[in-house]
Order: structure tokens, then sequence, then C-alpha cells
């Protein structure tokens, strides 16, 4: 058994660590309420981005000859793949990091045909370690994202995707769901796949049951309206993924500060109950030796 110096030593740590594990408890509460509120505003916004670009780009013929569009029949070609990745600068948050990293790691994308656009140094550290392909750095934009972050991250794929550095473009980050529900994310936002954006507009079309739908026109060409609407609609994306990030980042280590705050108190229980045997047997063995030593006298 250990003595009671020595439990009383780490229970007095434990005690110090719990202090440490309520104090970020509570900080990551208040971020979280700022975040959520944030999150919550902005979300609706994007949903419709995305849904309004599909429409379009559905009723569009078909014809749009520019690297946004994936034509039909080219699903067999290899492809490069550049992932924007979003994970936090700063640990303590349970599976928050790990879990998007996994994504990409346990997804279909190997080394040697990935790019990795890493916002976060955590999610930056853990995949170069693995040997992935980066490009820049974006950590600081975590901190507090600005629209004007998600537009310099988005021209930079942009370009890449356009001098056909890459071929696909893909999102990976944590959506919030709710304070403790935070959901790993992968998602493709360019190109689009016509097949898929045909199918996904016909869905539509027959719940609505309005009868055929016109094709878009556009003023000026198609690939001009396009080349300005489908960059807007990435930076979209991608803002949108960055404020959903914060949020979850601060949920998931609330979490994990309020797990570890339980821990600890089990803990400092457990080792008082452990003390309070040690100073008892300690006691027990002490009037043992009076007694024997009287014994013996006598």
């Amino acid at each position: 058994m250990a003595s009671m110096r020595d439990i009383k030593r780490r229970r007095d740590s434990i005690q110090s660590t719990s202090q440490i594990t309520k104090a970020m408890k509570l900080v990551s509460t208040v971020k979280l309420q700022k975040a959520k509120g944030h999150a919550e505003e902005t979300k609706p916004y994007f949903a419709k981005m995305y849904e309004t670009v599909s429409g379009m780009l559905a009723r569009s013929g078909g014809s749009a000859s520019n690297p946004y569009v994936r034509a039909k029949g080219e699903d067999n070609k290899p492809r490069k793949k550049g992932v924007i990745m979003i994970t936090s600068n700063r640990g303590l948050a349970g599976g928050y990091n790990s879990n998007v990293v996994k994504l990409i790691t346990q997804g279909d994308f190997d080394k040697e045909s990935t790019v990795i656009y890493p916002v976060g140094r955590k999610g930056l550290e853990a995949v170069r370690r693995l040997g992935y392909n980066l490009s820049g750095d974006y950590s600081e934009v975590i901190n507090k994202p600005m629209f004007g972050d998600a537009v310099s991250i988005g021209k930079t794929v942009t370009s890449a995707l356009e001098s056909g550095e890459i071929d696909e473009v893909y999102l990976a980050y944590t959506v919030f769901k709710n304070t403790v529900t935070q959901i790993p994310t992968l998602i493709k936002i360019l190109p689009f796949d016509e097949d898929d954006v045909h199918e996904e507009d016909s869905a539509k079309d027959e719940q609505k049951a309005e009868g055929p739908v016109a094709l878009m026109n556009y003023e000026p060409e198609e690939e001009d309206t396009l080349g300005y609407i489908i960059p807007l609609y990435m930076n979209s994306l991608i803002f949108g993924a960055l404020v959903e990030a914060v949020a979850s980042e601060n949920g998931a280590r609330m979490q994990a500060m309020d797990n570890a705050t339980s821990n600890a108190e089990e803990m400092i229980d457990s080792l008082g109950l452990q003390y309070n045997r040690a100073r008892q047997a300690a006691i027990t063995q002490e009037l043992t030796e009076i007694v024997a030593g009287a014994s013996a006298i006598e």
C-alpha cells in the first residue's frame, strides 16, 4: 500500500488539475455561446447558397465547359485531390482533431495524389507526420475566422484547380449539431458532377410535380457567370465550415473538460478513501505496538 505522504501528494496534484479543467470548461462554455450563435445565424445562408448553385447547374443543360463542372464519362479517370482540412490550434478537445484527420487517413486519399490545405496546427502536425503533401499553413485563420480568410483560401484552391494541379476539392470539417454532438464531415465541393446535379434536381422536380423545368438563361455568357458565382459559392462554404468548426471545437472542449473534471473528482474521492485506510492502518499498528510493549513489560 502507498504511504500517506504519496497518497496526499497525488491527491493534491489531481485537485490542482481539477481546478484547471473547471476553468477551461467555463472558458469554453462562454466561447461556445458566442460561436454557437454565429454558426446558427450563418448556416441558412450557406445552405441556400449550395442549393441555389446546384439548381443553376442542373438547369444549365450540361453545357458548362469549365473546370468547375465535370462532364459525363470522366468518372474513371485518376484524380488528384485537394482537401481543405479544418482542425484546431489547441488540443484538450477529446477526439475533435483526430476525427477530422481520420476522414482523410481512413478514406480514399492516398498520399501521392492528395494535397492538404491545412487550417489548424493540430491537423497539420498529424498529416505531416503521416507524410501527406501540404500546401500552405492557414492555422491563424481558425482563431477568429473572417470571410476574407475564406476568400484567401478559396483563391488558392481555385487557382490550383484551374491550373490542373488538383482535379477535385474536398472540405473536411466538423458540423456543429448541438452542444454535445459534433459530426466530422467530408464533402466534395468542386467540381460538380453533371449526373449528380441532374439527379438531385430531378428528384426535387418529381416531388413538386410541376411539369418540365426551363433551362437557365445567363447574362453575360454562361462561363463568365459561373466563373464568378462558383468561386463565391466555394468561399461561402469554406467560411461556413470555419464558423461551424469553431463552435464544434468549443463544444468538444467543454465536454472533454467536463469529463476530465468528473474523472478527477472520482479519483480524489478514491484517494481520500485510500488515505483514510492508510491512516487507520498506521494508527492500528501504533496501538498494537504500544499494547505489545506494555505486555512485554508486565
